[in-house]
């Protein structure tokens, strides 16, 4: 079979659609694999944790995100469609005032912010937000 410039263009373009649509539904286990790796596998409620993020973001570079679980050691939070679904994590010490953290984030789209704290006790929190991210900043 002899190749011609138009079968490696078709080709070279089939690979790379391929490629590229493989990693799409890969973002969510990501995330998934990530809290595993924090709680072990272990139930998580929804008791005690507070999650404040815009429903509406009209500009995704910077989401403003803030996370509250007074008891807890540390709070993992995640962004789960995008490539790198890890944002941040804040650790408290004995001597912190309030397991509180803030931040501004960046969504790549409309998606879910996933906070998970791990508390004192060794029990898991977990709270979840729907995020909009709106396209040039018009609101619609």
């Amino acid at each position: 079979m002899a190749f011609t410039r138009r079968k490696m263009l078709i080709l070279g373009s089939a690979s790379f659609a391929t490629a590229a649509l493989a990693g799409l539904p890969a973002f969510a286990s990501l995330t998934d694999d990530a809290i595993m790796a924090i709680t072990g596998g272990a139930e998580t409620s929804d008791a005690g944790i507070t999650l404040t993020a815009p429903e509406i973001a009209e500009n995704g570079n910077t989401v403003p995100v803030e996370v509250s679980a007074p008891g807890a050691t540390s709070i993992a939070l995640f962004a789960s469609g995008n490539p790198t679904p890890s944002v941040a994590t804040f650790n408290f010490g004995p001597l912190a005032g309030s397991q509180t953290g803030a931040t501004r984030i960046r969504l790549a789209k409309t998606q879910d912010v996933v906070a998970i704290a791990t508390m004192a006790d060794g029990s898991f929190l977990r709270a979840s937000v729907t995020v909009k991210v709106t396209i040039g900043g018009c609101g619609g």
